[in-house]
This record gives structure tokens, C-alpha cells and sequence, in this order.
């Protein structure tokens, strides 16, 4: 729920349970009854109307609803009328745990609803009963912090309900163990499992089945259709409507899933794989180790090898006539075979070596085709390099197409629906990227007071960010009398973690207010250090521009350093670009651009997020003021006051 809960609830009797969307929103509704101080949202009662005549006609509609408008009740309400059974995807497990657990059940008691509700989540995010109860026998971890942890995952496992292990408080979801006591669909044994009857994944699957109203994430539902396009069983139960918010991202996490990949961490997980079974099944078998260990040898040089890449993201073509990196993967593919040999010998052994044989010739030939076959125009394949690992991609140019047969497949409704969809009111890149031609566009205008309560600052004489060396500290001082008038509150959002670490170095211990910096400790426990301290200065990246909600006081303040233009580098997008310049467009004004804008509302997004938030925006990129994109990306943006007078930010912080 967005606005509903800086209401307070009011002792007010609820009336009969609605048979209306005005019933449910109106100034007599159930949420006027339940909130004291509740006051209706044209845009909110908007977008429901939208999607009640959307489940009505089994349309698909794309909704930008302003940021405050409430969205999650603007669509929950007209499905819990409908009674229809409907899907739910949010963009992050946060949004989707808060969903089920807070805003769903929420509005559900206000309503006097019945309807029943799963959460769904993908595989890795339950516990394996079968593969704790390995690793609790065997007793080899890397650590004694590891240790502790499995003793609590353990004493855990006895009480958790659901094995979802967002709610195993004790062990970080970031924790290394997590992969030891989980399964992929690589190294579940399904039903051949002895604890399959208790298996927290089927009975997730089986309550989603079962369930009217199913909450579930953007990679699942994309893994879903990838399992339908391929043939198989789907994961999740037919609907009668799908929506899907925080939609923006969904045109990148589906050209993942309907692509493919293979990371050095794959193959590390098959390895300590095949050690446990090998320990379980065939104890004397210890030939297959030495094999083990030679492919294990066989992944650092092809890290080592990969420093000599251009870039961190590159295309594979560009990599085939470098000698290093090919006599590397020659090794690594050689390796695999014999590996892939000495499984063949052990599988009969038992079930979890027959496993592990399969994945090994599925990887032997996935890696085969990635190196080998011809390029084609309608994916790209591309490598990923980091500090010690790599992973090698298969990425579609379009996942339009397959997205679209999808929605057509049969008659029902599709919601897309974001705080930021469009470039303006131009909804066609988004439309665009998923093929969805014949959706109704709508924005809904959100219920905040821009020119009252908010200031845009554009600081005069900006430096350039592409010649001036000094940028970051010459930016630093420009936002600094800002910070001065504030006293703090305030985020300072940046486009690259170089930029940030810059501005981290210039900052610290010359502040008089508390710094807090992006990766310096998770991000919740940063988030609510930020809200605590009531005058700090928080530093981030691309995670702190969406999905991030500080109210009140304790954010008073957004800086943006830079227009968020997407890598020139990364291999995918070099692709499009070059297939849209030879259909006769411009790869900056059909591609680059409206992503810019998108990104750029998402980060505006952070400062006004209540009736009441007051807060001064600082944009210091000069192409804001001196270029005709960056107009058109200011015109995008909420209509506030601008300004390049420092005393009117001084006022505005006074009155």
C-alpha cells in the first residue's frame, strides 16, 4: 500500500462490504472508514476503473499511475470485486512479500473478502529438507560462521511452516549457506527425493493451484513462460487476469529468461555437487576426484585470461581471435569432456550422480554451441566478467515476440502498470519492447501538489561531466549550500559506483552530518540508519534510484549527478542499436533516450512520496539546461518550480 498508511485508522464502523470501486474509494468507502483523514485520489479510483472494465473485456492495458496514487489497492480492489482468478507479479521479493503479507490481507478485511491467496516464489527461495539433512551429515563448511548458520538453518527447519528463507531472520538471504541447503532445477532429484512428500516447493505449488489470488515475481512469471515455450508443465495456474507492476522492468529480466547462460558459479556448484554424492554413493570411486579437481584447475586461467577483455560486458565475437582466451576455454571444454566421462562411469551408482552426469552434458554441450556456432541476427552472445567469476550469455534481441504470443494466447486481462512507463506521455518504447501493439495507454495523475511541494534547483555554471576531471567535487560544492539549508536529509544519487566512491572520499569526515554509503553495509540495515540519524546523507547507485520509500522529514533532499544514460559498451544494447539505425531510426531517440527519462522519474521519484513531504530536487548535469533532450527529459518530469538561486532554496526550507 502506498498513501493508505499515512492514514491513521479510525475507530469509524466499517460500512457493508462494497459492491462498487466507489464503495471501496469514495468519500463514504470502506477506506474512508477505515482511515482517519482519508481523502479520494482521482487517479487512483481512475486506474481501478481502467482495470475493472479491462477484467470486464478481457483487455490488455498499460497504466502509468503518478507516484501516491496507491496503485497496489488500485488494482487489488477491482480484482477482489471481480472474484476472478488473477496473478499478481511484482519487479523485487520485497514488493511481493509486502504485498501478501501487509497490503493484500489489508484490503481483503476491509472488503470482507474470502478470496484465497498464495505466494510464489522460485525454487531457491525454499529450503531443501533433503540437501540440509546432507549437509548437516557430512560437517565440511569453510568456516565456523558457516557452521553456526547451518545449526540455525537447521533449528529453523523445524518450526518454518512455508521453508521460505525471507523469513529465517537469523541467516542474511545474502549468506553463502543458502546454496547448500537449496535446490535449482538442475540438482532437485524431484519425485525420486525421500523427502518429496515435504517438499516446500510442491506445496507452495500446490497452494498456488489452489489459490484465487496468486502473488508471485517478474523472473518467475518470465520462467514460467520459458518452461510453456519449451514444452513442459507450467508453474503457474491459469488466470483470468495478470498484473503485473513495477512493469518497467520487465523487458529486461524477459530477454534474460528467454535467453540463456552459463556462469563459472555453475559450474563450482556442480562440482561441490558431485563431491557430496560422491561421498554418499560411491566412496571408493575416488578417481572421479582427480577429474573433478583438473576441471576445477581448468576455470581460473579462463578468469585470468578474461582480464585482457576491452570491457567488463563483451560481445564473444569480438573475443574469438584472441588466442589467450581460446586456448583457456579449449582447456576448460577439455576438461568438462573428461569429466563429463568419468560421470558417465559413476551414475549408475546412484540417483544424485545421475544427476550431476546430466547437468555435466548439458553444460559440456551448452558451452560447445556458445563457442562454435554461427552468428545470428536474432541473439546476441556475449561474456560477463567480475573479480573471480564470468558468465557466458545468450541474450534474444527481441523478447517481444515471445512475450506477446503469450498475452494473445488466450482471452484475458493484462495490467502493466508502473510509476514510470513513459517517456512524457509517449508509451512506445515500453509497448515497443514487449510487443504489445493493441494495449490502452493510460497515465493517472498523482495526487501530490509538485509546484507547492517541491523545488527543482539547477545549480548556474554546471561543470561538464564528460571533459571536466574535477566534476564530482565541483558538483559536491554546488549541492553543499543545499545541504547546509536542509540541515542534511538527503540522498545523493549517482550513476556509477566510481562517481560515488569519488564522492565518498571527497566527503568523508568533512560533512557535519552523518554519511551513510551504498555497499558499505546491507542495504535495509543502510535505510534505516538513514531514517534514525534525522540529518544524514545517504550515497547511492542504481539500487537507491527505485523501490526505495523514506517519508517524512528524514528525506528532504535528492540529488542527481548525472543523466542516467545506459553503458555505450554493453554488447546487447550495441545490438539494438545497430538494428534500429538499419531500420532507418534513431538508436538515440527510440532507445537511449526514453530509457533515460524512465530511469531519471525513477530517481525524481525518491523525493515527494506523501501528501505532506516537502523537498528540494538538485539536478546538476549541464545537458538539463543547455540541450533539447534535456528539456524534453525536465518537461517529463513532475511539474515543479524551478530555480538556480540558492536564497530560494534557503527560503523554501524556511517557511
Amino acid at each position: 500500500m502506498n498513501t493508505e498508511s499515512a492514514d491513521t485508522l479510525s475507530t469509524t464502523p466499517a460500512p457493508s462490504k462494497p459492491g462498487t470501486l466507489q464503495d471501496v474509494f469514495g468519500q463514504s468507502g470502506v477506506l474512508a472508514a477505515a482511515f482517519s483523514g482519508y481523502q479520494p485520489r482521482a487517479g487512483q479510483l481512475q486506474m481501478a476503473e481502467i482495470i475493472r472494465d479491462a477484467i470486464a473485456d478481457s483487455r490488455t492495458v498499460v497504466i502509468e499511475a503518478g507516484t501516491g496514487v496507491g496503485k497496489t489497492f488500485g488494482y487489488l480492489a477491482p480484482i477482489l470485486l471481480a472474484g476472478r482468478k488473477a496473478i499478481v507479479s511484482t519487479g523485487t521479493k520485497h514488493l511481493q512479500d509486502q504485498i501478501f503479507s501487509r497490503d493484500l490481507p489489508q484490503i481483503k478485511q476491509l472488503m470482507g473478502s474470502t478470496t484465497r491467496t498464495a505466494l510464489l516464489k522460485g525454487r531457491s527461495n525454499y529450503l531443501c529438507l533433503h540437501r540440509l539433512e546432507r549437509a548437516m551429515s557430512e560437517g565440511r563448511l569453510k568456516s565456523p560462521d558457516w557452521v553456526t548458520a547451518l545449526h540455525t538453518i537447521y533449528g529453523w527447519s523445524t518450526r518454518t511452516r512455508d521453508g521460505d528463507i525471507a523469513r529465517c531472520d537469523a541467516v542474511s538471504e545474502e549468506h553463502g549457506i543458502w546454496p547448500l541447503v537449496t535446490s535449482t532445477n538442475e540438482n532437485c532429484l524431484g519425485k525420486e527425493c525421500p523427502v518429496f512428500d515435504d517438499c516446500f516447493v510442491v506445496k507452495a505449488r500446490e497452494a498456488a493451484h489452489e489459490a484465487d489470488l496468486v502473488v508471485i515475481n517478474h523472473h518467475l512469471f518470465c520462467a514460467d513462460i520459458a518452461i510453456r515455450q519449451s514444452g513442459f508443465a507450467q508453474l503457474l495456474p491459469e488466470a483470468d487476469v495478470v498484473v503485473l507492476d513495477e512493469a518497467h522492468q520487465l523487458p529486461e529480466i524477459a530477454s534474460l529468461f528467454f535467453g540463456s547462460a552459463l556462469s563459472s558459479g555453475q559450474m563450482i556448484d556442480l562440482l561441490r555437487d558431485i563431491v557430496r554424492e560422491q561421498q554418499a554413493e560411491a566412496v571408493d570411486m575416488t578417481d572421479l576426484l582427480g577429474v573433478l579437481h583438473q576441471f576445477e584447475l581448468a576455470i581460473d586461467p579462463c578468469v585470468s585470461a578474461l582480464k585482457n577483455a576491452r570491457t567488463d560486458r563483451i560481445a564473444w565475437l569480438e573475443l574469438r581471435e584472441d588466442k589467450t582466451i581460446q586456448a583457456a576455454f579449449d582447456t576448460l571444454e577439455t576438461r568438462l569432456a573428461d569429466l563429463t566421462a568419468a560421470l558417465e562411469i559413476a551414475a549408475p551408482r546412484g540417483k544424485g550422480l545421475a544427476s550431476c552426469h546430466e547437468r555435466a552434458i548439458q553444460m559440456r554441450q551448452w558451452l560447445s554451441h556458445f563457442r562454435r556456432s554461427e552468428e545470428i541476427t536474432t541473439e546476441v552472445r556475449w561474456l560477463e566478467r567480475r573479480e573471480k567469476s564470468f558468465t557466458l550469455n545468450i541474450t534474444p534481441m527481441d523478447a517481444g515476440k515471445t512475450f506477446s504470443d503469450v498475452v494473445e494466447s488466450q482471452p484475458r486481462a493484462w495490467v502493466f502498470a508502473s510509476a514510470t512507463l513513459a517517456a512524457g506521455s509517449d508509451f512506445s518504447h515500453f509497448t515497443r519492447r514487449l510487443n504489445l501493439n493493441l494495449a490502452l495507454c493510460q497515465q493517472t495523475p498523482s495526487p501530490f501538489d509538485y509546484p507547492n511541494q517541491a523545488l527543482m534547483y539547477l545549480p548556474p555554471n554546471p561543470p561538464d561531466p564528460k571533459t571536466d576531471p574535477d566534476y564530482t567535487l565541483k558538483i559536491l560544492r554546488a549541492v553543499f549550500p543545499v545541504l547546509k539549508a536542509s540541515g542534511g536529509r538527503a540522498f545523493l544519487l549517482f550513476t556509477s559506483h566510481r562517481e560515488l566512491k569519488k564522492a565518498a572520499d571527497i566527503l568523508e569526515g568533512k560533512l557535519p552530518f552523518p554519511l551513510f554509503v551504498q555497499g558499505t553495509q546491507a542495504k535495509a540495515a543502510l535505510l534505516e540508519q538513514f531514517r534514525q540519524s534525522g540529518n544524514g546523507v545517504l550515497l547511492g547507485t542504481q539500487s537507491f534510484w527505485e523501490g526505495v520509500d523514506v517519508r517524512g522529514e528524514a528525506l528532504s533532499v535528492v540529488m542527481i549527478d548525472r543523466i542516467p544514460f545506459a553503458s555505450p559498451d554493453d554488447p546487447v544494447r550495441r545490438a539494438r542499436e545497430a538494428q534500429i539505425k538499419e531500420s532507418g531510426h534513431s538508436p538515440f531517440a527510440a532507445m537511449a533516450l526514453p530509457e533515460a527519462i524512465i530511469t531519471f522519474k525513477q530517481g525524481v521519484g525518491r523525493l515527494i512520496r506523501d501528501v505532506t513531504d516537502r523537498g528540494v530536487l538538485v539536478l546538476c548535469d549541464p545537458r538539463l539546461q543547455r540541450t533539447g533532450f534535456g528539456r524534453q527529459i525536465l518537461d517529463a518530469l513532475p511539474p515543479m518550480r524551478r530555480t538556480q538561486n540558492i536564497g530560494e532554496i534557503q527560503s523554501f526550507f524556511e517557511q
